[in-house]
C-alpha cells in the first residue's frame, strides 16, 4: 500500500467568538493522508461499516477495504448493454445495497462476504435518476431521486431491502418546475432516528422533511444559490434533529463562494447563509465532525478539502486535492474521502 503523507499546520486558525460569544477552537493541528485504493473508478458512494469501508462507483464496480490491515474484496455488476455508475450505497447488519444513477435503475443487495449479489429493485423511464440511499435500521430503508412525475422519486423498504415500493406523488410534496437533485456524493438524503431530510436543487432548492420514516412530509424553502439547472443544494448533513448544514452553489461557477453554505438550528424549517465570500466555492459534500457539538464541519469539492470549527462562519483548506467528491468519518479523528480513481484516509491529529 503506497502512502502519501501531507502535513497541514493550522497555524492561521485561532480561537474566535461568534455572535453568541461562544469560544470556538480547532480540534486538531495536522492532517496526515494515506491512499487506501487506486483504481480506474469514479467514486461518489461511500460508507463506513465498523472497521471496514464500502464503496461503489463507475464501471459497475464496488468493493470493501478493511482499515486495520488493508485486506479487500471487490466485484463488478451491471446490465447487458452498459456497466452502471453507482452513486448510492447503504447497509444493514447483513448486507450492503448499491443503486445506480440513470435508467434503467438497478438496486443490488450484496452479502457482506461478497458471495451473494441479487437485484432487488429496477425501474425504467427517461427521467429515472436516483441520487441517495439510507437505512433507518435493519428492516427499513429509503432511497430518493429526481422526479418522474410531479414529486421526487422515493422508494422504501420495510423488509430489510428484499422488496422496495415507490411512493405515489399524492403522499409527497409537489416539486416545482426544474427542481430535481444531484447525485454528487450520496448525501441528498439524511436520517437521524425517525427523521428524514431530502434536499433538492436546480431552479428551486428546498429541504423535504419527514418525522416518521417517510410516511408524511413537509417542504421548506432555503436561501442557497438557486434558479439555474446546475445550482442549489448538492449535499447536506444533520448533527442531530435540530442542527443541519448544506452546501452546493453553482456548478458552472465553481469559484463563487457567496450563498453556497446554509445552516439550520430548528430541524430544517428555517435556514440562513453563513461564511459568505469565505472558503470554498461549489462543494459536492459536507459532513459534521463527530463529537464536535455541531460546531465542526468538513467539505469536499473542486476547491479541495475545507474545514470549519465555528459552525461554518470561517473555513480553511486542510487538504489540497481537487478530485475528491465525497467523505465520511470513521471516528472524530479519521476521515475517509473518495473521488477520481482513489480512496484516501485523512488522520486529524
Amino acid at each position: 500500500m503506497k502512502k502519501l503523507f501531507c502535513i497541514v499546520l493550522l497555524a492561521a486558525i485561532f480561537s474566535c467568538k461568534n455572535e453568541s460569544n461562544i469560544d470556538f477552537k480547532p480540534s486538531f493541528k495536522t492532517v496526515t493522508a494515506d491512499t487506501l485504493l487506486k483504481d480506474d473508478i469514479s467514486i461518489r458512494a461511500l460508507l463506513v461499516d465498523g472497521d471496514k469501508i464500502w464503496y461503489a462507483g463507475s464501471n459497475g464496480k464496488y468493493g470493501q477495504i478493511a482499515l486495520a490491515d488493508g485486506t479487500s474484496l471487490n466485484g463488478v455488476v451491471g446490465g447487458d448493454d452498459a456497466l452502471p455508475e453507482f452513486r448510492s450505497i447503504a447497509h444493514t447488519e447483513e448486507a450492503v445495497f448499491i443503486l445506480n444513477a440513470g435508467s434503467p435503475a438497478a438496486l443490488y443487495k450484496i452479502s457482506k462476504n461478497g458471495k451473494q449479489v441479487r437485484k432487488v429493485y429496477s425501474e425504467t423511464g427517461t427521467t429515472v435518476f436516483y441520487d441517495s440511499m439510507e437505512f433507518y435500521n435493519n428492516k427499513e430503508g429509503i432511497a430518493m431521486g429526481d422526479p418522474t412525475d410531479k414529486c421526487l422519486s422515493v422508494i422504501i423498504t420495510r423488509d430489510g431491502g428484499d422488496t422496495w415500493e415507490k411512493m405515489v406523488c399524492g403522499n409527497l410534496p409537489e416539486t416545482g418546475e426544474g427542481e430535481a437533485a444531484f447525485a454528487a456524493s450520496d448525501t441528498n438524503l439524511i436520517i437521524k432516528d425517525d427523521n428524514t431530510w431530502m434536499v433538492s436543487g436546480g431552479r428551486k432548492s428546498r429541504v423535504f422533511h419527514s418525522p416518521d420514516k417517510g410516511k408524511s412530509w413537509k417542504v421548506y424553502d432555503t436561501p442557497i444559490v438557486q434558479g439555474s439547472e446546475m445550482s442549489g443544494i448538492f449535499s447536506a448533513d444533520f448533527y442531530n434533529d435540530k442542527i443541519g448544514f448544506a452546501v452546493g452553489g453553482d456548478f458552472e461557477k465553481p469559484k463563487n463562494n457567496k450563498g453556497n453554505k446554509i445552516i439550520t438550528t430548528n430541524g430544517g424549517k428555517k435556514w440562513k447563509t453563513v461564511g459568505n465570500n469565505t472558503g470554498f466555492g461549489y462543494a459536492s459534500c459536507v459532513q459534521f465532525v463527530p463529537e464536535s457539538n455541531g460546531n465542526e464541519l468538513v467539505t469536499a469539492g473542486p476547491s479541495g478539502i475545507y474545514y470549519s470549527y465555528d459552525s461554518g462562519e470561517n473555513w480553511e483548506q486542510i487538504y489540497d486535492d481537487k478530485t475528491l467528491y465525497t467523505l465520511r468519518f470513521a471516528d472524530n479523528k479519521t476521515m475517509i474521502t473518495a473521488g477520481q480513481n482513489k480512496i484516501v484516509r485523512l488522520k486529524l491529529e
